[in-house]
């Protein structure tokens, strides 16, 4: 962890350096144009990618960080391919929450079709939480984030407890920032061996999904968060301007 790494209002969280921009890009832009301060956690370097090394990611993460406006860019180092929720990888995510100290938590949403995904929702809902405990000491202030939303890298769940963020003004920089991932998504120049994400189709698929959930909610373009429970707002969310 960086000495310097800032306290921020929103802390997204992905299991590897691309899942933030590929679930919630449009989001982060929304927030840092708006003057909010996002940081974002990768809790892998993704070493077990079938394309890229761990150096060309880590500076791919770096250029979409900075496409996206985001205060900084922080890597726990965990096992790609192993996440799990365990004492030893709650105790690496814990420091994280306890420096940004974020007012809103976005972390992954069970059920995803990547088991590091799902395993990374329940490691970072249950450090959040734990990093609220005095007893676990790691020479830091306590504290948990009040407001945890999650959100799927791959595809949305449906339940009534979901809402759609309109992007319709960001969806051309969140396709900038997945470019930047120029290694992972269809790059014709890149020579790696050929995946599922790295295929036109999949990249096709980015913006045909951000449009389903944008006309869901009468938008162009939308991404899904998810809640473990019902969320609170201060007005109607049609009365009011500044949410939506």
């Amino acid at each position: 962890m960086s000495v310097d790494t800032p306290q921020v209002e929103v802390l997204a969280v992905g299991a590897h350096p691309d899942d933030v921009e590929l679930g919630i890009g449009g989001l982060i832009h929304k927030l840092t144009q708006s003057g909010h301060s996002v940081g974002m956690l990768d809790l892998t370097r993704g070493e077990m990618s079938t394309r890229g090394t761990v150096e060309e990611r880590e500076a791919e993460g770096r250029e979409a960080a900075r496409i996206l406006g985001v205060a900084c860019r922080e890597n726990a180092g965990l096992p790609d391919g192993d996440l799990a929720n365990t004492p030893e990888q709650r105790l690496a995510v814990i420091p994280f929450i306890r420096a940004f100290r974020p007012r809103i938590l976005i972390a992954t949403m069970s059920g995803d079709r990547h088991p590091d995904h799902h395993a990374a929702h329940f490691l970072t809902r249950n450090a959040a939480y734990f990093s609220g405990l005095k007893r676990i000491d790691t020479g830091q202030e306590t504290y948990r984030p009040p407001i945890t939303y999650y959100y799927h890298p791959y595809y949305e769940d449906t339940s009534p407890q979901s809402m759609i963020v309109d992007i319709s003004d960001h969806l051309e920089v969140k396709l900038e920032a997945l470019r930047a991932h120029a290694s992972q998504f269809h790059n014709p120049g890149y020579g790696g061996p050929k995946t599922l994400i790295s295929s036109k189709r999949f990249w096709d698929t980015i913006e045909t999904r951000a449009a389903y959930w944008g006309n869901r909610v009468g938008v162009a373009y939308g991404e899904v968060l998810c809640s473990d429970g019902p969320i609170g707002v201060s007005s109607l969310p049609g009365l009011d301007p500044n949410v939506g």
